[in-house]
């Protein structure tokens, strides 16, 4: 008999047309709470991706439950002592996005530092050349690449900048030294801090609260007034009020945040402000390719490999 699975934010065309093919699948959605109670009552598996929250509240609901998949990396939204209380397993595809992640970080430097002027229609030779004297991007070779957090993601970043030329130093709550095959230094964050001309953040979720604005006035009173702050991994980690100081004040150069606190940003918003300058604010883009979202999907096959080991047991 086919297990019984509900989704509820939907998966890529390929896996959702194979899961329908080995399970009874029930798509219902975290805005619609009473529906997907009452999908997950006579549920096997359930898969989520970044907004629902698989807390004690909702696996209460589903009482036959026996494993929740992460289509993604991090389990922020996944209380996985509720789900150990309730003996359900909890599946990721925790290296599914990482190469996609790394290389948005640097399409988000590029955007910031070295803008691309696209020409649609001819100019005179004046404006030409004016582009020409105005225009100084930032050249990334010899400079120093900061990586708070060298994880699979920040050492992938620190491998590409390596490769450009940059500097590479780190701080990071474990010895990783053995997990870079590069020229890579483990600094102090106050070195990381003031050494970097490109700082970009890859923690990830801690207990109680320990990287929560982890990055505020303190910190960018340390940074270098021409630095660059990129964050790609979680909105708690950056105080959004002391960044839009530090932008409005000069105390550094730029940034470019993609993920936000809370997602998506209300209207009060201090990034949202007019007179912020130099700030890329983007909508949690850095998984977004079409290769990662697939692998991402594929937690679909290990549910259902992990419900049919289960029925091979009885």
């Amino acid at each position: 008999m086919k297990p019984k699975i509900v989704v509820t934010e939907g998966l890529e065309k390929v896996p959702l047309t194979w899961l329908y093919e080995q399970a009874q699948v029930t798509e219902a959605s975290w805005k619609e709470p009473e529906k997907l109670k009452t999908a997950l009552a006579a549920a096997d598996g359930l898969i989520v991706r970044t907004y629902t929250q698989v807390n004690d509240s909702l696996l209460q609901h589903g009482p036959k439950l026996k494993v929740v998949g992460r289509a993604g990396v991090g389990l922020d939204n996944i209380d996985q002592e509720a789900c150990a209380k309730h003996k359900i397993a909890v599946l990721s595809t925790p290296t599914a996005n990482s190469r996609a992640v790394c290389e948005y970080v640097f399409n988000l430097v590029f955007t910031l530092a070295r803008p691309v002027v696209n020409l649609k229609s001819p100019i005179s030779d004046e404006e030409f050349h004016s582009y020409r004297k105005k225009i100084r991007g930032l050249e990334l070779s010899g400079k120093t690449m900061g990586i708070l957090g060298m994880g699979r993601i920040g050492r992938g970043v620190g491998k590409i900048a390596w490769a450009m030329e940059m500097d590479v130093i780190y701080n990071d709550l474990l010895d990783v030294q053995s997990q870079i095959d590069y020229p890579a230094r483990a600094v102090a964050k106050a070195d990381l801090y003031a050494k970097a001309d490109i700082l970009t953040i890859h923690v990830n979720h801690q207990p109680n609260n320990l990287n929560y604005h982890l990055i505020d006035t303190v910190t960018f009173s340390q940074m270098k007034p021409t630095a660059i702050l990129v964050n790609t991994s979680r909105g708690e980690v950056v105080n959004a009020h002391d960044l839009v100081t530090a932008l409005k004040t000069h105390r550094i150069a730029g940034a470019a945040i993609d993920v936000h606190e809370p997602e998506p940003p209300p209207a009060d918003y201090p990034l949202w402000a007019d007179d912020c300058p130099n700030v890329i604010v983007a909508p949690h883009l850095a998984a977004r390719t079409q290769g990662a979202m697939d692998r991402m999907s594929w937690v679909a096959r290990d549910v259902v490999e992990y419900l049919q080991g289960l029925g091979s047991k009885h």
